[in-house]
């Protein structure tokens, strides 16, 4: 198991933390730790090459996140949770991210449209170099600035609270590196249709979107392989998929 990099001296204490957060929750998203497996602090650091502390923060940043049950006096586990449950969370974010996505498509300003294009190009650049790490950043940045541009105060804090839940299964999906091409071909199919003022369309392909990510986490993690039987698993284009109607006010 490699180290984790240490930070800087200008670099705040808890980088090391969420690092070590992030590396664990890998671990928990690729199915390396299954749920009920005890996370005891000094494996954890003799696994990263840390010490305890950041250890002991990163788990209470995966408690918060759900991932990680901490028991007082019994140690962490990771949290009870099944490849069902999985699907209803993805479900539900794409049916968020959808509602924020059609609302942007409407309410997006002109620079937060050029914002769009200018991430949307960096997927392509980390997506052509392979480079994990950067198509996640770069992922990361376009849903928010999509989820933003919705204008909704309260869909961007409930969209964004269930992101945390699930960010850990979506960022799996790009282990594979073909899902990272067809990920970038949905980003492509999502910001024309937000730069077309398609609000129908931009549901849709956001909601099939985050559809196929599902199928990716599935793809790099059997041992989350959705538990959804074959006459209910997601099996609409975007032209098929239902969508609401267009008729939204741009806000003011």
């Amino acid at each position: 198991m490699n180290a984790v990099s240490k930070p800087d001296l200008g670099t705040q204490r808890g980088s090391l933390a969420d690092e070590v957060c992030r590396r664990i929750a890998d671990e928990i998203a690729l199915g390396h730790f299954a749920p009920g497996t005890k996370l005891d602090e000094l494996m954890l650091a003799g696994r990263f090459q840390v010490s305890r502390t950041p250890v002991r923060e990163a788990l209470k940043q995966l408690a918060i996140m759900g991932l990680v049950d901490c028991r007082p006096n019994r140690g962490s586990v990771v949290a009870a949770m099944s490849a069902q449950q999985l699907d209803l969370m993805f479900e539900a974010i794409g049916e968020l991210e959808a509602a924020c996505a059609r609302h942007a498509a409407l309410r997006m300003t002109p620079a937060d449209r050029g914002l769009l294009m200018e991430l949307h190009q960096e997927g392509r650049a980390a997506m052509q170099a392979s480079d994990f790490e950067r198509y996640d950043a770069a992922n990361l940045a376009l849903h928010s600035s999509i989820l933003h541009g919705s204008y909704n105060a309260v869909l961007i804090d409930m969209a964004t609270s269930l992101r945390h839940r699930v960010a850990p299964f979506r960022r799996t999906q790009f282990h594979n590196i073909e899902r990272m091409g067809e990920s970038f071909e949905e980003h492509a199919a999502i910001v024309e249709a937000i730069l077309a003022h398609d609000a129908a369309s931009t549901y849709r392909q956001m909601r099939t979107h985050l559809q196929s990510a599902r199928t990716g986490t599935s793809r790099v993690a059997p041992a989350w392989a959705s538990a959804l039987p074959p006459s209910q698993a997601p099996s609409q284009s975007p032209s098929q998929a239902p969508a609401p109607s267009q008729s939204l006010a741009p806000a003011k």
